[in-house]
């Protein structure tokens, strides 16, 4: 009865322990944020996901995936239910997108934010607001291997005629070409090693003579640049003098300036003077040639003057004194 009550004891204090460690496993993995529902539809297929999968928000773990079914509203979906943080900055330019880990082929929910916003869907039966769920990139490998095994198939088909009997014996033929061009190329720099020994050899020997010549003309081409040079020195020292404050342009424009005052004092005062000296010389040769003429018509005029003349005998007016 003892050891009864022994095992009794031990029994009740194990089921002690393990509803504590319970507990204290409960309370140790609770959650005390605040999560909002939404759902999520796709065409698509979603192998590896599974139920209390982690939900993240550009790789930082916001939720998890609550539900998996199929959607009522669209016949083949798959409806996929997440709660996710209140605190995640969810936004009009969030979607979703499954992702897979490595190897193991376990997925997950991504959700990211694009540049432009998408149009807001309508809710589902269930009234929680959907999210847009862009296919994975394996489910646009998947739906583009149709059109890449057609494109594989196509290569195939032209490297089998690229390899055909008729191909391979061009090919053949173009092989035996492009041996016949390597004896000729062979044949070829024999004769050119053979030209390079018979010709150049003596025409570099003539070379140094030629830089000896070559050297020569630099030298004088040298001092003749010196030459240069100093010329063209001493034609800007001359420039400069030639335009110095004081110097020959200076003096010309002095000279140029006085004869152009002096060339307008003519103008003014002296051209005039002789304008009139001349105007009164020509008065006086008329006076004089009219006097000159008066005395050849008229000799009495050094005897009676200028005045008129009496008549004489004979001539009307005649008086007898």
């Amino acid at each position: 009865m003892e050891n009864k009550s022994h095992a009794l004891a031990a029994g009740v204090f194990v089921l002690l322990v393990a509803a504590m460690l319970a507990g204290l496993a409960v309370w140790l993995t609770r959650d005390n944020a605040n999560y909002a529902l939404y759902e999520l539809s796709t065409k698509d297929g979603v192998g590896g996901l599974q139920p209390q999968a982690a939900v993240r928000y550009k790789g930082v773990a916001v939720g998890k995936v609550t539900r998996i079914g199929f959607d009522a509203q669209v016949p083949g979906n798959v409806l996929i239910r997440i709660a996710v943080s209140e605190q995640a900055p969810l936004s009009r330019t969030t979607f979703a997108v499954l992702g897979y880990q490595g190897v193991t082929g376990l997925a997950h929910i991504l959700l990211d934010d694009s540049l432009q916003p998408y149009p807001e869907l309508p809710p589902g039966p269930s009234g929680l607001p959907r999210l847009p769920l862009k296919a994975s990139p394996f489910g646009k490998l998947a739906e583009q291997a149709p059109a890449i095994l057609g494109q594989v198939e196509e290569a195939t088909r032209r490297i089998n005629r690229l390899l055909g009997d008729g191909n391979q014996q061009q090919l053949s033929e173009a092989l035996a070409h492009i041996n016949q061009a390597a004896a000729g190329i062979n044949t070829l720099t024999q004769r050119l090693d053979t030209t390079l020994t018979q010709r150049l050899d003596p025409a570099l020997a003539a070379l140094p003579p030629l830089a000896v010549d070559a050297r020569q003309t630099l030298q004088s081409l040298r001092k003749a640049g010196d030459s240069v040079t100093t010329l063209a020195t001493d034609f800007g020292e001359t420039t400069r003098r030639l335009t110095a404050d004081g110097g020959a342009i200076d003096q010309i424009n002095v000279g140029t300036q006085a004869l152009a005052r002096a060339a307008d004092q003519f103008s003014t005062a002296t051209l005039p003077r002789l304008n009139r000296a001349a105007d009164d010389t020509g008065r006086a040769a008329r006076q004089i040639g009219r006097t000159a003429t008066g005395v050849q018509d008229n000799p009495q005029l050094f005897i009676y003057g200028s005045g008129r003349i009496p008549p004489g005998p004979g001539e009307p007016g005649f008086a007898a004194p």
